[in-house]
């Protein structure tokens, strides 16, 4: 199952398209497994990146 729709992401209007399996599980992206591994710390340094936050400059 797919579902998609339009969003905003980093100024930019993009398309978005999500997977489900046969249970309506949702599938995650590589992006998403990837931060499920990921230690708190580099969640946190993903998230700052995201939100364009030098992290370096946060004293």
């Amino acid at each position: 199952m797919t579902f998609s729709w339009q969003s905003r992401d980093q100024n930019l209007e993009l398309p978005w398209l999500r997977w489900w399996d046969n249970q309506g599980n949702l599938l995650q992206t590589g992006w998403e497994r990837c931060l499920r591994r990921a230690t708190p710390t580099q969640r946190l340094a993903a998230k700052l990146r995201e939100l364009n936050i030098n992290h370096d400059k946060l004293v």
